[in-house]
């Protein structure tokens, strides 16, 4: 099933840590995880940026809101408790609690103002029926961009001449670690006459091991007979390891059949390529940088 909206924690959180014991989040995070009934697979789901899983950054970001609305405390080293105002809280018998029922007190009210000002000025009512965390927001954001950046990235590689084609990819493969010097990877990478780069590059910059490459700047998706004729090309050169791309695609049955190679074959197509551009900043320059930090509980423990 799919990991509830984090508001859906809130009631279920407090009710856990009622008797006034001190609590971590991995232990909220098991209880959560049965109550819900989700399963390994729900609860190892990771966000996109591969840092922390999404289950535990909904478990974290509801801890936060309740320490907001002082209904949770803070104990040391990652701890918390129960407070008064939640033992309080929970003697009405509520049914529900979510950001409106939140809202009722001013510390929380202060700080969710502050946070939906941050989160790219969305409304408060936006705020209120969300089922992100602003963790979740500003990676969506992200992602966003960086599909967006990708998109008009590969554009520019397709208007590019074939001459700068063969430079982006030597330069590409240059930041990834592959080929040497930037100088002997283009002495060995060279135009094939048919908008598409051929060429034999070095593993690493000791040339313990070559890779053979081929590269067309295409629109047509690339089926198994180009990527048959690449491997036959293999054979004949004695590599063991070659790397195909493609600006356009490979169909599932040019994937499939690399699948079961002697030879290490990998598939580039441009998606991948566009994406590889952006982790190692090539073509592409940063306009803006966002750091975000978490307490450090360990440096405040005091026992």
């Amino acid at each position: 099933m799919a990991i509830p909206s984090f508001q859906n924690f809130f009631l279920p959180f407090l009710s856990f840590i009622a008797d006034g014991k001190e609590y971590t989040k991995k232990e909220l995070g098991e209880h959560l995880a049965k109550t819900f009934n989700l399963s390994e697979e729900d609860v190892n789901e990771v966000l996109p940026s591969g840092r922390q899983t999404r289950f535990m950054n909904r478990v974290a970001w509801t801890r936060t809101y309740l320490a907001k609305a002082l209904l949770v405390e803070y104990c040391g080293r990652g701890r918390f408790r129960i407070t008064q105002r939640g033992r309080e809280l929970l003697a009405t018998n509520p049914t529900k609690l979510d950001i409106r029922a939140l809202k009722k007190y001013p510390e929380f009210q202060a700080f969710h103002q502050g946070n939906t000002d941050s989160a790219g000025g969305a409304s408060a009512d936006e705020q209120v029926v969300t089922t992100e965390t602003p963790e979740e927001r500003l990676e969506s954001s992200y992602q966003a961009l960086r599909r967006e950046l990708a998109q008009a990235l590969l554009q520019q590689v397709l208007n590019a001449s074939p001459a700068f084609f063969e430079q982006l990819v030597v330069d590409l493969l240059v930041a990834m670690g592959y080929g040497g010097s930037r100088a002997d990877a283009g002495k060995a990478v060279g135009q094939s006459g048919d908008e598409g780069i051929d060429g034999i590059i070095k593993e690493d910059r000791l040339g313990l091991d070559i890779i053979y490459l081929q590269a067309k700047r295409w629109q047509n998706p690339v089926g198994r007979p180009q990527v048959q004729a690449f491997v036959g090309s293999l054979v004949g050169k004695g590599a063991g390891k070659g790397v195909m791309l493609t600006t356009s695609r490979f169909t599932d049955d040019a994937r499939q059949f690399v699948r079961h190679l002697q030879q290490k074959v990998v598939l580039i197509d441009g998606e991948e390529l566009t994406g590889l551009m952006i982790d190692f900043s090539v073509g592409v320059s940063a306009t803006a940088q966002y750091v975000v930090k978490k307490i450090d509980f360990d440096y405040f423990g005091e026992e």
